[in-house]
């Protein structure tokens, strides 16, 4: 029963978005391709946060412990 809910799920999605298709014509690779790039840009600028984070808590950590970075 799962894999047939799932099977519905997918087929909703791919209606839609072949209907989106159908209205949005020519443009619709412009609005793909700004999609997919805002996603990338908050995924990168997370990683880099999380990078920044991790980073900040070892030099915290070293100060504390006396070591020098």
């Amino acid at each position: 029963m799962k894999t047939f809910l799932l099977f519905l799920l997918y087929m909703v999605l791919a209606v839609l978005v072949i209907l989106m298709a159908i209205l949005l014509g020519n443009s619709g690779a412009w609005y793909f391709a700004w999609l997919v790039g805002t996603t990338m840009i908050v995924l990168i600028a997370a990683a880099g946060a999380s990078l920044l984070d991790t980073q900040d808590e070892h030099a915290a950590q070293g100060a504390t412990h006396g070591d020098s970075p």
